[in-house]
């Protein structure tokens, strides 16, 4: 198979949703559809002793949270599909932004009770700077929830983006009977089974008396009215407008069920786009392109407990990736080359020989790699866009069991390394602190020091509004500045200068007093 239609049969996707709208149960199904798995997980603990393919970390599996986006490649169909399964809580939402970065289309899940809500609001925000291809699942409709037109209104109102119905679901909770598949016209029975498969049945015309024998005269009435008025409402699915981010097709079901999540999957590999064209700083980086480019949008400490273990994972942006050939580390500007490459499946990997642009290849990491460096085939040229956020809280972090000073350093080191909190270095008492984005990180950080590196610390509360890296033009202003604000410096693990506010007003009066310096709120400036 040549080059082109290797890479034309790529799908790298993103599932994204608020924390509890069913995103790591779907991908869990999609799985088990493209027969990559053959018994699906639970989320939360349950009789089904098996938990979820993609939350495999310790504290996933007792949580039932995704802490860590996981990666999943399978074939389904002649396509290769890469599933990027994210954390929905925003406490961890850092790591969802970054490997937004790193995939052509998402698909949004929605509780169909709750709609659409804050984080999903966040989310579709990032999609839309990026003009990403979304489709929404509307999840849960065995439950009750809420009227299927009511949820398309606030999709379009909340999400800013045009809706087009693709199934359409056929009463819901204890009297939901299954959907009508629009795209390729069947109705989709539902019976609920958590393991297998419901039936399905071609239905090109729905004013065929059959359907009263199917599901009941008053729903067969409801279905026809509902399909006059999405034909007469909403606009024809339109492929192109649905790649250029402006129409979000909508499936409906029940992930827990299996039930929409095999049309969802047939229709997604048809209209889903390969591999798309990446902004570089230097230029456009095409897919098709012969040379390999790729970047870190990911790195991930102790994927292996017993190897102690950091991999890198790189998002192939264009040409084909190969075992054993040298490329070029652009920020050390060296020539590097990889033995053993690895494929995913959440936590288990495999050794591959070749990749191509859409594939996620995950790389030994002994501290070569940061988020967001580039690896080509030798050209100069530096991916954008992967931002570490200025943290809102922050914690003195101590050592508690002086006997392992070493572990604990260590894993500071790596777990800072994966983006989930940043380090700062006070000037003023030497201290170190740890900033996050929310209060859970704290818990996991504690967490994974003493499971997976055997050390203790523990927090000391501190007092600190905003972390900002400054830099300046005019070096006596910038010395000055240093002098005035001594014990509100810090340095971030590269090095550079970084100032911690401790409140708004003073933050306010730093930048008025001091016009030369630039305060930035993202460390990529």
């Amino acid at each position: 198979m040549s080059i082109q239609s290797e890479i034309q049969r790529r799908r790298t996707f993103a599932i994204i949703s608020h924390p509890d709208a069913g995103k790591t149960t779907l991908t869990e199904k999609l799985l088990l559809f493209g027969g990559a798995i053959h018994v699906a997980g639970a989320v939360k603990s349950n009789k089904i002793k098996k938990t979820a393919t993609s939350d495999w970390m310790e504290i996933e599996k007792q949580r039932g949270i995704s802490v860590a986006t996981s990666v999943m490649g399978f074939e389904y169909r002649d396509y290769k599909i890469n599933i990027l399964d994210t954390p929905g809580h925003q406490d961890f939402a850092e790591d969802t932004y970054r490997t937004l970065t790193a995939v052509d289309s998402v698909i949004i899940v929605v509780d169909s009770a709750k709609g659409v809500e804050a984080q999903t609001r966040k989310l579709m925000n990032v999609c839309r700077m990026r003009n990403t291809p979304v489709i929404v699942f509307v999840n849960k409709m065995d439950r009750e929830g809420r009227d299927a037109f009511d949820l398309l209104d606030e999709l379009e109102a909340e999400l800013g983006i045009q809706a087009r119905p693709l199934s359409w679901p056929i009463s819901m909770g204890i009297s939901f009977k299954g959907v009508y598949n629009i795209y390729e016209q069947q109705l989709e029975l539902f019976t609920p089974n958590k393991q297998s498969i419901s039936e399905s049945l071609a239905f090109e015309d729905i004013d065929n008396p059959e359907l009263e024998k199917h599901i009941g005269e008053k729903n067969a009435l409801k279905l026809r009215e509902d399909m006059e008025l999405i034909e007469g409402v909403y606009p024809a699915f339109d492929k192109e407008k649905y790649l250029a981010g402006e129409l979000a097709p909508v499936f409906f079901g029940s992930a827990l069920n299996n039930f929409g999540v095999k049309e969802l999957l047939n229709c997604f590999v048809e209209i889903a786009p390969s591999p798309r064209p990446v902004q570089a700083k230097e230029r456009v980086v095409d897919p098709y392109e012969e040379t390999f480019t790729g970047f870190v949008f990911k790195i991930h400490a102790n994927m292996d407990p017993n190897h102690r273990s950091c991999i890198a994972f790189v998002k192939v942006c264009s040409g084909r990736f190969e075992r054993n050939v040298n490329y070029k580390h652009i920020r050390h500007k060296k020539m590097m080359r990889f033995s053993s490459p690895t494929a995913f499946m959440a936590q288990k990997k495999e050794t591959l020989d070749e990749a191509f642009a859409g594939d996620i290849v995950g790389l030994p990491d002994t501290g070569t790699f940061k988020i967001g460096d580039t690896l080509t085939s030798g050209e100069e040229l530096h991916f954008k866009g992967l931002p570490s956020f200025s943290p809102e809280m922050f914690k003195y972090i101590e050592n508690a069991d002086p006997m392992k000073s070493k572990q604990l350093e260590k894993g500071v080191s790596q777990l800072m390394d994966e983006g989930v909190a940043q380090l700062f270095v006070s000037q003023y008492n030497n201290r170190k602190i740890i900033g996050t984005v929310g209060q859970l990180q704290f818990e996991v950080i504690q967490y994974r020091l003493l499971h997976e590196y055997g050390a203790q610390c523990r927090w000391e509360a501190i007092s600190l509004h905003k972390a900002c890296w400054i830099e300046s033009d005019n070096p006596v202003e910038l010395e000055n500045f240093k002098r005035r604000k001594a014990q509100y410096m810090a340095k971030d693990k590269e090095g550079r200068d970084v100032f911690l506010a401790d409140s708004g007003y003073v933050l306010q009066m730093a930048q008025n007093d001091f016009e030369n310096i630039r305060f930035h709120f993202t460390s990529e400036f």
